[in-house]
């Protein structure tokens, strides 16, 4: 399949759902290259573009941008394939495509594990919180507790970083 090939396969909408992206009835959705607090990335039929950051492309960037690939490798992820390829270079294809679908694997698990580790997180702070308010001031549990919650709510701010 040629590029022209894949674009008529895909709409941009058909790429956002492989990311679990749905836009809204205007066709936004929240940018995922910047922190936003509201939709500002428009979608089109073959294409986006985000007036927060400035972002745009087509489906072939999109998928280079959300998973760190090259122009090869997104067209290969999408199906692409170059017709003067014989079957010795067949291996090479499928390598690229199983090392960019482990790439984008990885990053997965990485924001699984950071997502755990951050509901891990926000739970110990509610719990110190809920066992200040009902400790007497001062007291050893009162000392331990706020302590253990200075550093939950510094690892919170690490944490966050790391999105």
């Amino acid at each position: 399949m040629t590029s022209e090939d894949i674009k008529q396969q895909y709409s941009m909408r058909d790429i956002l759902l492989r990311y679990g992206m749905v836009p809204d009835k205007r066709g936004y959705i929240p940018c995922p290259f910047h922190h936003e607090k509201t939709a500002s990335m428009k979608i089109y039929k073959g294409g986006y573009n985000c007036f927060g950051c400035g972002e745009n492309g087509d489906i072939f960037t999109f998928v280079q941008a959300m998973d760190n690939l090259t122009f090869k490798e997104a067209f290969y992820e999408l199906g692409g394939e170059y017709p003067e390829y014989t079957d010795s270079n067949k291996f090479k294809r499928n390598l690229t495509r199983y090392k960019a679908e482990k790439k984008r694997e990885t990053e997965q698990n990485r924001l699984r594990r950071l997502k755990e580790r951050i509901q891990l997180n926000n739970m110990l702070i509610n719990i110190y919180v809920r066992t200040i308010n009902k400790s007497e001031p001062l007291s050893d549990v009162w000392c331990d507790c706020m302590n253990a919650l200075q550093y939950q709510l510094y690892k919170s701010e690490v944490l966050n970083e790391k999105r």
